[in-house]
């Protein structure tokens, strides 16, 4: 599995042996049940994560209702990264919508790769450099396009996967509700 991390990585950079020696080791495999936290509002996230199966998300809780603020799908990196990057407490939960297996990597360890590692520190920037740019995408999705848009780009960029996924928390990712998100998936199909 380990070779699956290391793939994902080196789309970054090449990784050479020794490199790989220091970042291995530090990667500890863990299994989450459908609906199990990975993080509660209020804890400190302490790892980041590779996911190699499964979907997570992550979410706010605004009155009576949750709002969906990311999916994380499989083969991609994910933590609740203000709460990694500062060490201090999530204001999002973090839950498995399926069973997913994952391989983390705890805040520590992570910063003996930076400092061991002049690839591990080049890495960890483009790696953060792209969590940004996603960031960025999903505002500008929010505050630029129209909810049937931004259903269609989540489809079209995981179109098997989108299947696994409560409509309720894809209406409220995509900032509707679940009645709006049936109209607009009868309209389209």
């Amino acid at each position: 599995m380990n070779s699956l991390i290391r793939q994902a990585l080196e789309t970054i950079h090449p990784i050479s042996e020794e490199d790989w020696k220091i970042f291995e080791p530090l990667f500890h495999r863990k299994v989450y049940k459908k609906n199990d936290y990975l993080l509660n509002v209020g804890q400190t996230e302490k790892h980041l994560y590779f996911i190699e199966n499964g979907i997570i998300r992550s979410y706010i809780e605004r009155r009576e209702s949750e709002v969906t603020v990311e999916f994380s799908f499989q083969e991609t990196i994910f933590s609740a990264y203000s709460s990694f990057l500062t060490q201090t407490p999530s204001l999002v939960n973090v839950q498995a919508i399926t069973d997913v297996v994952i391989w983390r990597i705890n805040y520590n360890d992570l910063q003996k790769v930076y400092s061991l590692s002049s690839i591990g520190n080049l890495i960890g920037r483009v790696a953060t450099e792209l969590l940004f740019i996603e960031k960025d995408k999903r505002e500008l999705s929010l505050l630029c396009k129209t909810a049937e848009q931004r259903y269609l780009d989540l489809f079209n960029e995981h179109p098997n996967l989108i299947q696994n996924i409560p409509l309720k928390f894809i209406a409220s990712y995509i900032g509707i509700t679940p009645q709006a998100l049936s109209r607009i998936r009868k309209r389209i199909s």
